[in-house]
């Protein structure tokens, strides 16, 4: 069996899903980027925002490593009247360069915290209740990746929903080999099976 490296394999997954987020908005226009999709308002630009300030929280202040000084955003989870959604949107003044630049350095922040610390090296969450805030960085490592595939997943059906597009990584699109006309065939019967299941 070959040699395991638990922190390495962590930290390949969590760029995995990093990498699938972003390729998400390649080729999408400024629009189509920002604006909801869903009942709830989820964009592929908030998916961005969120998942930078997810890793610099959990990263970040729980590690005892804050990424943000005295002066945070005003999205961010300290300030004082914080809007509770405002790291799941960007404003007409926040730019896609600026936002993915923050996810970016987001993960070098983050990088740095998983080499410099060993995995059961203990942090606090300050924004869980007090039973439960202290963590170790395994943990947060598990709790951020399943968060950023979770996420990526959401921007798969965002960008699907947007101009079609599919796949999960650049070469690597998990997807059976189908053209158009085959996936539009399987939607088709699949919507038959659903209507005769819900026809009895």
């Amino acid at each position: 069996m070959a040699e395991t490296h638990p922190k390495a394999d962590l930290r390949r997954y969590l760029q995995e899903g990093r990498d699938a987020l972003l390729w998400k908005l390649d080729g999408v226009s400024e629009y189509d980027v920002r604006r909801p999709l869903t009942p709830t308002g989820t964009n592929l630009l908030g998916l961005v925002k969120h998942l930078a300030s997810v890793e610099l929280g959990y990263f970040g202040d729980t590690f005892g490593r804050p990424f943000f000084g005295e002066d945070p955003p005003p999205w961010w989870y300290t300030r004082e009247g914080a809007d509770p959604n405002g790291d799941m949107w960007a404003t007409a003044d926040e730019s896609r360069e600026e936002i993915v630049g923050l996810y970016r350095a987001a993960w070098e922040h983050s990088d740095a915290t998983i080499a410099a610390l060993p995995l059961d090296a203990t942090g606090q969450v300050p924004w869980w209740p007090e039973e439960r805030r202290e963590v170790t960085l395994h943990h947060i490592l598990v709790r951020v990746i399943t968060d950023t595939q979770r996420h990526a997943g959401h921007a798969d059906i965002v960008r699907e929903l947007i101009d079609g597009s599919v796949g999960y990584l650049p070469g690597k699109d998990s997807l059976p080999p189908e053209d158009r006309a085959g996936r539009e065939e399987h939607r088709r019967r699949v919507e038959r099976a659903a209507r005769q299941a819900a026809d009895g």
